[in-house]
């Protein structure tokens, strides 16, 4: 195993202080009956905070719109029930030392992987799911402005409760990338348009709403990524120049962080222009923007992600490759996915070099809250 101490060097950002730059990624668990969190999820997240995790961000958890989630066990973020039990897990953390922030999200069209539908009909900003392929109903601006709004309470409530940091959803084919993509986003209005800067309108105008909602110094990060869940090899921006339109409004807007996700964090963005070992996502994000940004991709995993499904371990592959870039300053922040699910304790046994017990991960450890 490499020399790790880069990784845990302290953090701060705003009113945020993390002892190290090891982030929990969100990851979409569906244990929540009803909605609604309880003590077991409250203790996944405790372990996590123990096991040395500097920041942790939830699963994705929903605004309060009629069809904001695409699976029944995806915990809300609105209404009093669903709240107490959301202050229950912040204050667990909390009580283990650890730092945490919610991940507020909105599913849009996208389909579950069970292919649950919900009772009333999904919106997104064009009726579409993917390029040429109808889902749901297009969103009035109506619709847009209550979904704002309620992007702007569930920050607020989260700043309540006790939470560190916020952040908001917009990758991966959901319903803010949506409005971002082209290809989902064929609006003759103001939320739609021909470049990528006309697109991020709807994100931005959420931006400047969460950031009014709470106060000036909670920070603010925002996911994006380039890939879709509909379309893997999607690209967003295809250059530096078409990446700035795209992020630096929504920082100016008020973004502190970009978690800036991808398939795999060592890929260079655009290796036409720097080389096979030249700048990831959230490297160029940075360079280009000027916001601090956590990279995130099959951290731990030998390859893809996609294959830790089939039984791809979590060890500690790869984290010479991340130590190099995270001693070039690449990116401030670096978010841990899959390695986490199986071994709560995989920070601190990689923090003192312990390779020997890292866990590997087991697609069986899905079913259950280690």
């Amino acid at each position: 195993m490499p020399a790790t101490d880069i990784l845990f060097r302290p953090f701060k950002i705003g009113s945020l202080s993390v002892p190290n730059r090891i982030v929990m990624a969100p990851m979409t668990r569906t244990f929540a009956p009803d909605g609604i969190v309880g003590e077991a999820n409250a203790a996944y997240y405790r372990r996590r905070a123990a096991g040395g995790v500097g920041l942790i961000l939830s699963e994705g958890t929903v605004i309060d719109r009629p069809t904001s989630r695409n699976e029944p066990g995806i915990p809300f973020f609105h209404g009093e029930t669903p709240l107490e039990g959301w202050k229950a897990v912040i204050d667990a953390v909390h009580g283990a030392g650890g730092k945490m922030g919610p991940q507020i999200w909105h599913t849009g069209s996208a389909v579950g992987l069970s292919g649950w539908e919900p009772e009333t009909a999904v919106e997104s900003p064009s009726g579409l799911l993917a390029p040429g392929t109808p889902r749901g109903s297009d969103m009035s601006e109506e619709a847009i402005a209550d979904t704002v709004a309620a992007f702007a309470r569930a920050a607020a409530d989260a700043e309540r409760l006790g939470f560190d940091m916020v952040e908001l959803h917009g990758a991966h084919g959901y319903l803010i990338d949506q409005f971002f993509w082209n290809g989902t986003n064929e609006r003759p209005d103001r939320y739609g348009g021909a470049t990528i800067r006309e697109r991020s309108r709807f994100a931005a105008e959420i931006v400047t709403a969460v950031k009014a909602a709470v106060g000036p110094g909670f920070p603010l990060a925002l996911r994006v990524s380039q890939w879709k869940q509909q379309d893997f090899a999607a690209r967003l921006a295809e250059t530096p120049a078409l990446m700035e339109d795209w992020l630096q409004p929504l920082v100016d807007a008020g973004v502190d962080i970009l978690h800036c996700s991808q398939r795999r964090f060592w890929e260079p963005e655009f290796p036409e222009i720097d080389g096979e070992e030249g700048l990831n996502f959230a490297g160029w994000a940075k360079k280009l923007t000027g916001a601090a940004t956590i990279s995130v991709g099959s951290v731990g995993l030998s390859g893809d992600f996609m294959a830790a499904f089939s039984g791809e371990s979590s060890t500690t592959s790869g984290l010479d490759r991340l130590v190099a870039r995270m001693e070039r300053d690449e990116f401030d922040l670096i978010a841990v996915g899959r390695a986490l699910i199986s071994d709560p304790n995989w920070v601190e046994k990689v923090r003192i070099g312990d390779s020997a017990n890292l866990k590997g991960f087991e697609v069986s450890s899905l079913a259950e809250l280690v």
